[in-house]
């Protein structure tokens, strides 16, 4: 796999990562920057390894993982964006934000990475270096959802309700999206 087909696979690992940080640091109160490192950090290591594990599944047993990949997407996705959704219209603007925890944080970067999971399945079919591959997603990942904690921040808090509802939908709509479309294949 050439440098380029590596940098345009790791950055389109972590677009949704990085969609769900802007929806993120707006929601959050002025997070601060080690709070955007923290959840880059998160989203990369969890990318990272997601496609190894998707490659190894690859080797050993690629049936397994294809057929309910998409079923553990959509419930993780659906799940953290329908609580996304829920917390932008029930909280008070001087509450702390319920999605700040930890094991919340953990569920988002695992749901946003089982397609680079998935690509890891496919990759092991092909003659290339996973840990290369691996790093490069984790990297632009980290980077990627570091800034956009960073670029919602400046969106604010007044906005951050509105950012973070569409951050939900749009997690609810890639995993069904998932669903869809390994059920219709």
């Amino acid at each position: 796999m050439s440098p380029f087909a590596i940098i345009v696979l790791a950055l389109s690992m972590s677009v949704d990562a990085f969609a769900v940080s802007v929806g993120r640091g707006a929601a959050l109160n002025r997070p601060r920057f080690s709070e955007a490192l923290r959840t880059g950090a998160v989203f990369g290591v969890v990318e990272a390894i997601t496609p190894v594990i998707g490659w190894a599944a690859g080797v050993a047993a690629s049936n397994l993982v294809t057929a309910i990949d998409h079923w553990i997407a959509f419930g993780l996705l659906s799940a953290v964006g329908v609580h996304m959704l829920f917390a932008a219209f029930s909280k008070k603007p001087e509450e702390e934000e319920p999605g700040s925890s930890f094991l919340v944080l953990m569920a988002t970067a695992i749901g946003t990475s089982l397609d680079a999971m998935a690509v890891g399945v496919s990759l092991a079919f092909l003659d290339v270096n996973i840990l290369v591959i691996a790093v490069a997603i984790g990297l632009a990942t980290f980077v990627m959802s570091s800034g956009g904690m960073i670029i919602g921040r400046f969106i604010g808090v007044r906005l951050g309700r509105i950012a973070e509802a569409v951050a939900g939908i749009a997690l609810f709509g890639l995993g069904l999206s998932i669903l869809i479309d390994h059920l219709g294949a």
